[in-house]
């Protein structure tokens, strides 16, 4: 099964939390704090597979998360931190943000790619002794790590693709040139998934990659056949060749298919249409008696501007001119295609950079209130310690949480829920 787009899931770790602890030793007068700090979260990487060319390993688990990392313990040891969950992907893959479909990064380049990082890990208390407050009963918590969804999509690296109508030969082409071995039966659609073959041409070290694509028909712009699913794999092509079957042996007029693939690259992508093209007037050897047919599709694609070579998939005729015609075109050409993001660094940090949302809702005398500082603060504070509840009304007051409660009319002896911490509101 060919899977070339798909929907997951993925969160990175979240940070430890700090200790609270003092050391307690036997002749040892002044101990002092010394909770150690909580690790780091584990961030999720995507990383260039070169083996594999389908997302069939995402069709059963679209959920991954990252290893949390550990809180931190008494005499300044530090949690560990989370290892980094690595996801392999195809060469070619690009990551959408999956509501926008906007890029965010493409797999081209072989390099690994941070999508979620990891959340810190937080303060033990040794961090908030002070001459002044020598035995801090709190500590910092850890942060969330980001998560998200995204969109994969699989857009296959090939120098050159075969486009063209079902049963012209394309696949026939393709396993005479390369050592793929593509499907060949005489019926429709017998490609059900493009397939890649590397052409040697020009002695060891050279060549290209040639891609076979699944047959377009008229419509497949708008989704008819298999053409609309995977004209995304030609996307990266520098050079198409346009396969027609000269022969005539479906009962087409081989000038009236190029007319109707090119409209349908055309309606596809503007930029793909203009990709450049040599036409392949395949099964050359099956034809006979058709020099007024041949001498008016010469004339035609001569208007278009473009080369025509005549191949038989059969008989192998023809289609050693074809490949160094390819291989000079390529050469000529600039390299593959690689798609810029369209999301900048800044907005891929779902962890709000400094930035403090605050909402509030009432049901009935209670006052919720939300945001994910609040919940990160709410892990710093120690109920049963004076110092740190008097550390949280100075925040909730600096941040203009009282000052939103009652704008929103909270009245003394309404409650106020922070994250199911609930206490009551005194003015």
């Amino acid at each position: 099964m060919f899977i070339d787009s798909i929907k997951i899931y993925l969160k990175a770790g979240d940070g430890g939390n700090g200790a609270v602890s003092f050391r307690r030793e036997k002749y040892v007068a002044a101990g002092g704090p010394d909770g150690g700090d909580g690790g780091n979260g584990g961030n999720i990487v995507f990383r260039v597979d070169p083996g594999a060319n389908t997302l069939l390993a995402f069709r059963y688990k679209r959920k991954f998360v990252a290893m949390s990392g550990e809180n931190g313990k008494g005499e300044k040891f530090h949690g560990k931190s989370g290892e980094p969950l690595v996801i392999l992907l195809p060469a070619g893959t690009l990551i959408r943000e999956s509501e926008s479909g906007r890029i965010i990064h493409d797999m081209s380049e072989g390099g690994d790619f941070v999508i979620c990082r990891g959340g810190r890990g937080g303060w033990g208390n040794r961090h908030f002794a002070t001459p002044t407050r020598q035995i801090p009963r709190f500590a910092k918590s850890g942060t969330a790590g980001e998560e998200r969804e995204v969109l994969l999509e699989l857009k296959m690296i090939a120098d050159v693709g075969l486009i063209g109508f079902p049963n012209v030969g394309k696949s026939s082409i393709l396993a005479r040139v390369s050592a793929a071995r593509p499907k060949i039966a005489n019926y429709h659609f017998t490609t059900l998934a493009p397939n890649l073959g590397v052409v040697s041409e020009g002695g060891e070290g050279h060549g290209f990659v040639l891609a076979d694509i699944p047959g377009l028909i008229e419509g497949a712009a708008d989704g008819a056949g298999l053409g609309h699913s995977f004209l995304r794999h030609v996307d990266r092509c520098r050079l198409l060749l346009h396969v027609v079957d000269i022969s005539g042996s479906e009962g087409r007029d081989p000038c009236d298919d190029l007319r109707k693939i090119d409209g349908e690259l055309s309606r596809y992508s503007e930029v793909l249409a203009s990709r450049p093209q040599i036409v392949v007037a395949n099964k050359c050897d099956a034809v006979s008696g058709e020099e007024e047919s041949i001498a008016r599709f010469r004339e035609y694609v001569a208007s278009l501007g473009r080369e025509l070579y005549f191949v038989s998939a059969a008989t192998g005729e023809g289609l050693p001119e074809l490949m160094r015609g390819v291989s000079t075109h390529l050469a000529e050409l600039p390299g593959t295609a690689v798609y810029a993001p369209e999301v900048s660094a800044e907005e891929r940090t779902t962890r709000g950079a400094g930035e403090r949302t605050t909402t509030v809702r009432q049901e009935n005398r209670t006052f919720f209130v939300e945001g994910e500082w609040l919940r990160n603060l709410l892990g710093q504070v120690n109920f049963d310690d004076r110092e740190s509840i008097a550390f949280f009304q100075r925040i909730l007051l600096k941040e203009g949480v009282i000052d939103l409660l009652r704008k929103k009319g909270i009245e003394e002896g309404d409650f106020v829920n922070i994250y199911d911490f609930e206490f009551e509101f005194v003015n």
